[in-house]
């Protein structure tokens, strides 16, 4: 089975050296390139099946080449992990609200790098249901969304509209990191006029409803929620 290929873009020559020979190790394929217009170029000739894609680059901000790839139908699906500084929060939540699949910071374990790319990798083979897909099943949750219907061990629970929609979103792509403004994005529509602190609120009565279920719906500190992968 032929290996995943990386596009890696990054401008500083040690940490090219340092992605390019630990993930040809594993076996990808890796294109490395150094600007953003060479990542935008790339994305569409070497149809990458992953992006690293690093924040700072000496000709345009990463976040904008993330924006631009997302927003491109024929890059859209191609998922992005971001490579940015410790310091940069702000960043990495506007990266995830971009679409950005994950991040990683700087200085960064190679082991961790190739165990992020590879789960990445892996959620971006699976199925990933819309809302309007018929069912799910993980865990011991299913999710019948024709009958409106989520059972938690065969035991029908009774949820909200919008606490169904939630869960439904986290769990169609477990292990993906979505932001509270994602989130409402999804379920109401871009512009819903409701802070993101209702997200909490609707997260809170949802996991009570989902008794011991509802630890698989984790929060990730400082940007948002994802739904606990099978292993």
């Amino acid at each position: 089975m032929e290996k995943s290929k990386i596009l890696v873009v990054e401008d500083e020559a040690p940490i090219q050296e340092l992605l390019q020979f630990n993930l040809e190790k594993k076996k990808y394929r890796v294109k490395v390139v150094d600007s953003g217009e060479e990542a935008v170029t790339q994305a569409m000739e070497f149809n990458p099946d992953l992006i690293l894609l690093d924040i700072m680059l000496p000709d345009t901000d990463g976040l904008d080449v993330c924006k631009h790839l997302k927003s491109n139908p024929a890059t859209q699906n191609i998922p992005i992990i971001m490579l940015t500084a410790l310091c940069e929060e702000a960043d990495i939540v506007t990266g995830l609200e971009l679409g950005a699949d994950d991040y990683i910071t700087k200085p960064f374990s190679p082991r961790v790098l190739v165990a992020r790319v590879k789960a990445t990798l892996r959620r971006s083979t699976a199925r990933k249901p819309a809302l309007g897909d018929e069912s799910i099943s993980i865990h011991n949750i299913s999710i019948d969304t024709v009958r409106h219907k989520v059972t938690v061990d065969d035991e029908v629970l009774t949820l909200t509209s919008t606490e169904f929609k939630i869960l439904h979103l986290l769990s169609g792509q477990p292990g993906r990191v979505f932001t509270r403004y994602q989130i409402v994005d999804a379920v109401h529509g871009e512009d819903y006029p409701v802070t993101d602190r209702s997200v909490d609120v609707q997260i809170a009565g949802l996991r009570k409803k989902l008794g011991d279920a509802g630890a698989y719906v984790e929060t990730v500190r400082g940007f948002g929620y994802r739904f606990m992968e099978e292993e």
